[in-house]
């Protein structure tokens, strides 16, 4: 049976990845929207167990490829096993999430089956045969709709816009995938993961972004104290990234993640069109800047004009009192 869309779900220490779940809801809408179904495809080392949760979250069939090569991501490893996949299922719609993976693997699938590539996708439909999605464009002033057939595409999907579904119980009907014959030129020997306070922005529900109205880095852990009382994760504008005061991994904007959080709370950023440009999709934003004319405001759901140092503890300690009362 010819499934219309084939999801790719990513994982990590042995959990799928939010993401991915997103995806799944969204690929099982779009199949149905057009008259198909939706298969699904974990690559990795030893994931056979998560076969079970993809199908409850919406795959009809879900491709194993289960191999040594494919312990840690590799691009022609991962790369080969869509191809195959897509062969073995018959989708002609490749998706899976914008995530730092989904970015460095979706232009090769495209590449390699000769599709058309649609990237950072935040509203999709299917309408007689045709994708129609939604996608920014000029950091996020303008909108892009565009239509192509839904039996030879590949996209990725703006993770925090599409919401997952609650799983239901499934039994999954499998089928393997090969990739034992890849000799890719590169391998990944080992993957040190950094130790983090708080969530990972690409995935965070709440996001606290500090920007150089903090001053120096040495008042970054005001951001990080509300942040850590939100349960949120924490941001950076590139200029504090550039001058040093917080990893790369935390800048959102243009050259860093796009996020689209429910809530985002902006701390000394003005707002340059290349950081609105990575969260302007929020679902709230609320800015926190001294100066009532910055850029930031004009897209900021709620402003606060004032000085961040006095509003931030306050803030965090009023967060600290509703969570302890509640």
């Amino acid at each position: 049976m010819a499934h219309l869309v084939l999801t790719i779900v990513e994982h990590r220490d042995g959990q799928i990845r939010k993401s991915s779940l997103e995806a799944l809801a969204l690929g099982k809408r779009l199949a149905s929207e057009g008259g198909g179904t939706q298969a699904a495809l974990i690559v990795g080392k030893n994931i056979s167990n998560l076969a079970g949760e993809v199908a409850g979250h919406g795959a009809a069939l879900v491709a194993i490829a289960d191999h040594d090569l494919a312990a840690q991501y590799s691009t022609e490893v991962y790369a080969t096993a869509v191809q195959r996949a897509a062969e073995k299922t018959g989708a002609g719609l490749i998706l899976e999430s914008a995530t730092a993976q989904g970015k460095d693997l979706a232009p090769r699938i495209a590449a390699r089956l000769n599709a058309p590539y649609l990237t950072d996708i935040v509203d999709a439909k299917v309408e007689n045969g045709n994708l129609i999605a939604v996608r920014p464009e000029y950091a996020g002033k303008a909108l892009l709709r565009v239509s192509v057939p839904v039996s030879k595409v590949v996209v990725t999907a703006r993770p925090n816009v599409f919401p997952a579904e609650n799983p239901i119980a499934s039994t999954p009907e499998t089928a393997s995938i090969d990739v034992s014959d890849v000799k890719p030129r590169a391998r990944v020997v080992r993957f040190v993961s950094a130790s983090k306070e708080t969530v990972d922005v690409a995935e965070a529900e709440i996001i606290v972004s500090g920007g150089r109205g903090l001053k120096g880095p040495e008042n970054f852990p005001l951001v990080f104290e509300l942040a850590k009382a939100l349960g949120a994760g924490v941001g950076a504008s590139r200029a504090v990234v550039d001058a040093g005061w917080i990893d790369h991994d935390h800048q959102v904007g243009q050259t860093g993640k796009t996020v689209s959080p429910t809530l985002y709370v902006a701390c000394g950023i003005s707002g340059a069109i290349q950081h609105l440009a990575g969260m302007r999709t929020s679902k709230c934003i609320v800015a926190i800047n001294k100066d009532a004319d910055a850029p930031i405001f004009k897209i900021a759901d709620y402003g606060l004009a004032g000085d961040l140092f006095e509003i931030l503890p306050r803030l965090t300690e009023a967060v600290k009192k509703v969570k302890g009362a509640g």
